[in-house]
């Protein structure tokens, strides 16, 4: 019996990744998230402005209102 639990004792090693560690992972990943977001964000952006300009040029071309975008 005694052998049994100085085995069982001797077994709680600490192997793999702690909590905070899992935390640091999870943190780094959404800051890399939101950097990319922001970064395509700036493209899509463009885009859209682009758009919203060749649709405003248009419409006041033909219509004497200003269309807001």
């Amino acid at each position: 019996m005694i052998r049994y639990i100085r085995n069982v004792t001797t077994l709680n090693k600490d192997e793999g990744a702690s909590a905070v560690e899992y935390g640091l992972l999870v943190a780094a990943i959404a800051a890399i998230i939101v950097l990319l977001v922001f970064a395509v964000g700036k493209f899509v952006k463009a885009g859209f402005q682009e758009t919203c300009n060749g649709i405003d040029s248009g419409a006041s071309a033909n219509i004497n209102a200003a269309a807001n975008c």
